[in-house]
């Protein structure tokens, strides 16, 4: 079994129920004293009104209620413990709400409408990226007069600097909407939008990282899409002859593009001003693949507040986790949850660098997946594994109709369906790396869940992060932090 960055030699034995821990089993005076500390804690903690001087946005794509669930008992037991009593760096953040994540002409949306109204502070579209609700998706004429300006727009116009990070492409849909506008999500190159829409005045998403925000542009983009950047001629998949970084290096003086990790690494920080960084030529590799010529999100984090900050009048970062939906695309729990760990210790990275009393952290995730956790397994059973009811015997599995067992994990649709007979699951292939956990429906692709997403807030202005809430208001809570668009309109 391969390692992580975050896991030990003790994850090889998760193979085996017994490695894991015994769960706690505390009396119900325990239980008791826990709840008063709860309700202590709660009691304790003040809302903090100052305005905000940074705001980080995490997003986990893809990362819905059932994901935190499961990836909180996967980061548990690869410590080598029981897992449900686990939680996420972020879970422990004073205010929580939820989102309802649905398009304006889609019940079950997509991460390009979504990350849209996180941006903007306006619903729109499934699939265009910060273009308004009567724009076409897919027609290039009459949308610039429909653009609406993104969050970073705002700060870049406040005097803050700006910035992304994200293990997915940096033309994929949540990213671009921090600096893009498109009436697609896929023109994410010049070869990408169709003959009949090219010469009307939209560019594609990559040419727009130079600065399409009417400041100096974004100071920090680290993350995936090489091949959207470089002109064929050079590896990459452009057409037009233009090679991205190299414009982005000399736009401005103390700008710095980097490929890999002993690049990244050997950056000056205090001598750069900008950083373009691209890991891949498509999407950065999952996490388990250990692959070292790729930062962790956790390393890309922390470079890009340490540059943000060097600016005293404060940044806006978002942070993307990008391959959680990816993987659960393809029907395979194993990356997805390791995704989430991943964003877990990101987040975890950037309050250890941060001070929480200026500085405003919110995690949410831009929609869901139809990934489902069940079969009543015994408490500390491993998340991969097949369901082991309580207080029964080692192997001894609870067993469907067809008498063969079954994972805890599924998924309402995808690659995982099955015509004709269950193959018969051992304890160890269905935590294997490549297994894809069983689908009700046959798919190409597992698709996105409707239901609602969770937000977490801490830091100043966190406390409206409450009740249910349109994801529109995501942008207005940042917004609201920051004051940032009336110190914009101030300076324009």
């Amino acid at each position: 079994m391969r390692l992580t960055r975050f896991q030990t030699l003790a994850t090889t034995l998760l193979f085996t129920t017994s490695a894991l821990c015994a769960p706690t089993v505390l009396a119900d005076e325990d239980w008791l004293n826990d709840g008063k500390k709860a309700i202590a804690e709660r009691l304790a903690t003040q809302p903090n009104t100052k305005r905000a001087k940074n705001v980080i946005l995490f997003v986990g794509d893809g990362m819905g209620i059932s994901t935190l669930t499961a990836g909180r008992i996967r980061e548990g037991q690869l410590r080598g413990e029981s897992g449900e009593e686990n939680y996420l760096s972020f879970e422990k953040f004073p205010y929580t709400a939820l989102v309802k994540t649905y398009n304006i002409d889609a019940q079950v949306p997509d991460s390009a409408g979504t990350a849209s109204a996180l941006n903007t502070g306006s619903k729109t579209r499934i699939g265009v990226i910060n273009t308004g609700p009567d724009q076409p998706q897919g027609v290039c004429e009459g949308s610039q007069s429909t653009n609406l300006k993104p969050l970073a727009y705002y700060a870049e116009q406040a005097g803050l600097s700006t910035g992304i990070v994200s293990t997915a492409r940096l033309t994929h849909a949540t990213p671009a909407a921090v600096y893009a506008h498109s009436p697609s999500r896929n023109w994410e190159n010049d070869t990408a939008i169709p003959e009949d829409q090219r010469g009307q005045g939209c560019e594609d998403i990559a040419k727009q990282i130079l600065g399409s925000l009417d400041g100096d542009g974004l100071e920090v983009a680290l993350g995936g899409g090489k091949g959207n950047f470089l002109p064929d001629t050079e590896g990459g998949w452009r057409k037009d002859g233009l090679n991205i970084p190299a414009e982005w290096v000399s736009s401005r003086d103390n700008s710095h593009y980097v490929t890999d990790t002993k690049s990244l690494k050997a950056i000056d920080l205090d001598k750069t001003d900008r950083l373009l960084g691209l890991f891949g030529n498509s999407h950065m590799d999952f996490d388990a693949q250990n692959n070292e010529d790729q930062p962790s999100l956790s390393d890309l984090t922390e470079t890009a507040i340490k540059l943000l900050s060097k600016n005293d009048g404060g940044y806006y970062l978002m942070v993307e986790g990008g391959r959680i939906d990816h993987a659960h695309h393809g029907g395979n729990a194993y990356n997805a949850l390791g995704e989430t760990v991943a964003l877990s210790a990101a987040v975890k990275r950037a309050m250890e660098l941060v001070d929480l009393e200026e500085t405003l952290i919110l995690v949410t995730a831009d929609h869901s997946h139809v990934f489902t956790i069940a079969g009543y397994p015994e408490r500390g059973n491993p998340i991969l594994g097949l369901v082991k009811p309580p207080h029964s015997e080692d192997g001894d599995y609870t067993k469907a109709e067809d008498g063969k067992p079954y994972t805890t994990l599924g998924y309402h649709n995808g690659h995982g369906a099955i015509s004709g007979e269950r193959a018969d699951l051992t304890h160890e292939n269905v935590q294997d790396p490549r297994y894809l956990q069983q689908a009700a429906i046959p798919l190409g692709s597992e698709t996105h869940g409707g239901e609602d997403v969770a937000l977490f807030g801490i830091g100043p202005w966190a406390h409206l992060v409450r009740g249910t809430m349109e994801q529109n208001v995501v942008f207005h809570i940042m917004d609201h932090a920051l004051n940032l668009r009336e110190r914009a309109g101030n300076k324009e």
